[in-house]
């Protein structure tokens, strides 16, 4: 595997009191054998595409075109949606992007996954639209953010580019049905690629709406299934509970919250190029499990950044968390701190080490630290950061929620209670007390 499970600081035996018990654990993966059973059953049914999305490859051939073409003659590309049709785009389009352009060549992507006048203001002020695309994203199409964005920058692009010259710079992805989103696309003569109706947002990383962005930013994205598929596969092959690596950290975190009112989530990603990657999971968990008054509350943090803010808490606060861990391997990684310089103030220990000994270090001694003080904390310890580690890391996260979901007994692919906000939206737009 790409990646270690360590759990064994989550356990009473090694932590204390805040520490799940052996009997409980026991139970929880007692439980978790049906909710196994019933999950290879249905990805092997083919009820699950979202996860059997990761076995294909001949739907790669449009998404590549497209890619290709656009990384030969655009600057820019802007990316609309929110939630899951933008959050798994970020994640995969960090391992590209630091933040300071496009590693790989092509176009550089901007997420805009809000309604900011400003942003948005600031985004036309700012980019020559004549050497954009732009990629809008909603699964049912009637997304009511992403409609707003779209009825703003698509007219600015018919203004710059002309009508005939928008189905080379635009392109939308929906599922196959009469909504807005299709009508749009119709009506001004663009592509669009089919969402499949069956898989949710927050679960489409292995689908077209992780392909684009991932392929205009010059990433492997089969290499990317295939680290998905060889997680995805393990799990389905396992005789044993206790061998499905998923299904130990559901049973994990949900005999936490059962037996310890340990009630939130804390994800701590470890380099920069993951850190969207906690956003992406804190979606993923907090819109999956949150139903029936259960559930934990996912945090997103990043090491070492998050130790100066969060640490004092995590450490002496309550003792209502369970940490994760992320960690590269990145020991003896990265530019040489100048002996000189560290040594003349003092700081010997960094002298003449890379970088990477540092994060590594301060990663380590992290998890040790929360340990010993009774603080439960698995750590996923990552052989290198990469589409196919990166791929495995995200099929473990969806595999151990939807593992999470059948053992607090909610549904894990729906999202009722959003749906009382997004009418009481419409309310105050038409003017009306809700």
């Amino acid at each position: 595997m790409s990646f270690e499970h360590l759990t064994d600081s989550c356990l009473a035996d090694h932590i204390g009191e805040g520490g799940l018990s052996d009997e409980t654990l026991t139970r929880m993966l007692m439980a978790a054998a049906p909710a196994h059973d019933r999950l290879c059953q249905l990805v092997e049914s083919g009820g699950l595409p979202a996860l059997s999305a990761v076995r294909d490859s001949d739907d790669l051939a449009p998404w590549r075109a497209l890619a290709e073409d656009w990384r030969g003659r655009l600057d820019h590309v802007i990316v609309l949606g929110t939630g899951g049709s933008s959050l798994g785009g970020q994640v995969l389009y960090a391992l590209s992007d630091r933040g300071f352009g496009p590693a790989l060549g092509g176009p550089r992507l901007h997420f805009l996954d809000n309604v900011d006048p400003d942003t948005m203001a600031s985004l036309l002020g700012a980019l020559d639209l004549t050497r954009c695309g732009l990629v809008m994203i909603s699964k049912s199409g009637g997304t009511a953010e992403t409609l707003a964005q779209i009825a703003v920058l698509l007219p600015a692009f018919e203004a710059a580019l002309g009508a005939a010259a928008l189905r080379d710079h635009v392109v939308a992805v929906s599922e196959p049905n009469d909504g807005p989103l299709s009508q749009i696309a119709r009506r001004a003569g663009l592509t669009c690629f089919d969402h499949d109706p069956r898989i949710g947002g927050r679960f489409s990383v292995f689908s077209v709406v992780g392909a684009l962005p991932a392929l205009l930013a010059g990433l492997d994205f089969a290499a990317l299934r295939r680290g998905g598929e060889k997680v995805l596969g393990a799990t389905l092959t396992a005789t044993k509970v206790e061998a499905v690596q998923p299904a130990i950290g559901a049973a994990i975190a949900v005999g936490l919250l059962q037996d310890r009112q340990v009630t939130q989530s804390v994800a701590m990603t470890y380099e920069d190029r993951l850190a969207k990657l906690g956003l992406w999971y804190r979606q993923l968990w907090a819109e999956s499990l949150g139903k029936d008054g259960t559930g934990t509350t996912p945090l997103r943090a990043l090491g070492t950044a998050d130790h100066h803010s969060q640490l004092q808490l995590y450490l002496a606060g309550p003792r209502d968390k369970m940490f994760t861990l992320i960690m590269p391997a990145c020991a003896g990684q990265g530019a040489t701190m100048d002996a000189g310089l560290t040594r003349a103030v003092g700081a010997d220990v960094l002298a003449g080490r890379p970088l990477g000994d540092l994060l590594d270090a301060s990663a380590r001694a992290t998890a040790d630290t929360l340990a010993r003080n009774g603080r439960p904390v698995r750590r996923l310890v990552l052989e290198r950061v990469d589409e196919t580690v990166l791929g495995a890391l995200m099929m473990h996260f969806m595999l151990e929620t939807i593992l999470a979901a059948d053992l607090l007994g909610v549904n894990a692919f729906d999202q009722p209670a959003v749906e009382e906000a997004k009418v009481m939206t419409r309310q105050y737009l038409a003017g009306q007390a809700p």
